[in-house]
This record gives C-alpha cells, structure tokens and sequence, in this order.
C-alpha cells in the first residue's frame, strides 16, 4: 500500500454509484486534490454527478487522511473518525454509522492508478459505489 505522502498531489476521478433501490446509475466525473496540512492530507473532492433524468449537479466532499499506527486514518472533515486503511495491495474497512453499514475495498495494485468500492447497506439504502483514481498530469 503506498504511504500517506504518495497520494499528494491532483488525481482525476471517475466514479458510478449502482443504487439498488431506485434503480439507476449515477455518475460522477471530477478532481480529487489530497493537498498536505499540519496533520497529514486534506482531501478535497469536487465532480459533476449525473443524475438520470435530472440535469447535472456539483458535487463535493472533504475527507481528512492522517498517518495511524495500523496506516492510514480517514476522518470526516469536523474530524470525526471514518475508517483505517491497514496494510496491503487491497485493505479493507468498514464504517458502522447505525442502522446503516459501510464496507470499503481500496485496490492499489496498479498504483499509481488506484480504485476504492463501497458497498453500502441499510433500512433506506442500497447502493455499490466505484471510484477510479488516475493521477492528473
């Protein structure tokens, strides 16, 4: 798995979200930006989500990413803890966030070009979420 300081930098992003309750595909196509603070790396997303039917939205979200003692830690952005990506070509996470459950694969086995699937379970969600990173050059 490759350290927190080689995910610095600008990566291009594509993503699809598969929502088993309604149906439809969702796509996203945007920048990532992982750029380094006195903690670790912020990341900071930003898209343009297709929406069947719907004209287009921007989407955005920021993730904090520090160094932990198992790898890498993910917190949300007001610095409540998300997951830990342990050690590996493929670690895997989970999020319990009750009632619903998030589970995450990353892959790095291509770095630098690497891939996270969520698979995301609950009373009002049923969704597959794949999102590709290549880095911007």
């Amino acid at each position: 798995m490759p350290e927190l300081g080689d995910f610095e930098g600008c990566w291009r992003l594509t993503r699809r979200i598969d929502d088993r309750l309604s149906g439809q595909v969702l796509r996203l196509t945007g920048r990532a930006v992982f750029a380094r603070d006195d903690a670790g790396l912020v990341y900071d997303e930003t898209g343009r989500l297709e929406l069947p039917g719907q004209a287009p939205a921007v989407a955005t979200r920021r993730y904090l990413w520090r160094a932990g003692a198992a790898g890498i830690e993910v917190f949300f952005e007001d610095g409540r803890f998300f997951h830990a990506l342990g050690p590996g070509d493929r670690p895997e996470a989970r999020h319990d966030c009750a009632p619903d459950l998030y589970r995450v694969r990353y892959d790095f086995a291509a770095w630098p070009c690497w891939s996270s699937r969520w698979e995301v379970h609950g009373p009002r969600k049923n969704y597959a979420m794949e999102s590709e990173y290549r880095p911007e050059s």
